[in-house]
């Protein structure tokens, strides 16, 4: 039996289109769970933050598996930062301009999925007004961060990027319970969630610190990685989910 041809890497702007789309999804996602949560749930927030979980659980699995042949389904400006120091050094992973690319993408795809999950509910797009800032939420976000950092590169390292869309799943639903943050863990998502006053929505004031948290996340997972897999940046095209690598001509 012939084997089937080997897909190429896909053109940058199908890569874009996929990490805009799916980061659009997954806060339309974690917000719209957090709205309907909320609703059917009012007087018990420890059920809507359990039906919160399950729907992030589930419906970010299934993206992993949509996008993640076509961009890597990063959904994370951290993710892709990783991807790119990981694997500079060994010509792998995202290049410099291609980075800057999937983190603006990310950033809008999650306000358009924050705008869109307001737009279902009818509760109408606003900054949202709930704090999050305390010292133990940022320490939350640095863990979340960190693990998640450090999970999606040993899978890839380890040759078990296929099992990321389950294994990425269960981590964020556990985090969501673990962390005192609820694990925001991505800088795209913490920036939508700006744009909606529900649930799961965080306070303008509040998001910088989240992101600087995530960013010590980012370098305390980076450093993990290196010191278990100080090769790991050689299977950065597997990040998070395998797809085709460009070649050093796409990545000009």
């Amino acid at each position: 039996m012939d084997e089937p041809p080997v897909a190429g890497p896909a053109p940058l702007a199908r890569r874009l289109l996929a990490e805009f789309v799916g980061t659009a999804l997954l806060v339309a996602i974690v917000v719209g769970s957090g709205i309907a949560a909320q609703q059917l749930s009012p007087d018990d927030v420890g059920l809507q933050l359990l039906e919160n979980s399950t729907a992030t659980v589930l419906g970010l699995t299934v993206l992993i598996l949509v996008f993640g042949p076509v961009s890597g389904a990063h959904f994370n400006p951290v993710v892709s930062l990783a991807d790119w120091f990981l694997g500079r050094r060994q010509g792998h992973g995202l290049g410099a301009t291609h980075l800057a690319a999937y983190v603006v993408v990310q950033v809008g795809g999650a306000v358009v999925g924050a705008v869109l999950a307001n737009a279902m509910f009818d509760v109408g797009t606003s900054l949202s007004t709930k704090d999050r800032a305390t010292p133990g939420h940022l320490l939350g976000e640095v863990v979340a961060t960190a693990v998640l950092v450090a999970l999606v590169f040993a899978l890839a390292r380890t040759g078990r990027g296929a099992l990321a869309a389950p294994a990425v799943g269960a981590y964020i639903g556990a985090a969501y319970w673990f962390t005192s943050s609820t694990s925001f863990a991505n800088p795209a998502v913490t920036v939508g969630r700006m744009f909606s006053d529900t649930f799961a929505g965080i306070a303008p004031s509040s998001a910088p610190g989240f992101v600087l948290a995530q960013l010590v996340g980012l370098v305390v997972g980076s450093g993990l990685v290196l010191a278990l897999y100080p090769d790991a940046g050689e299977r950065a095209d597997d990040v998070v989910l395998p797809h085709p690598a460009p070649t050093e001509r796409h990545q000009r």
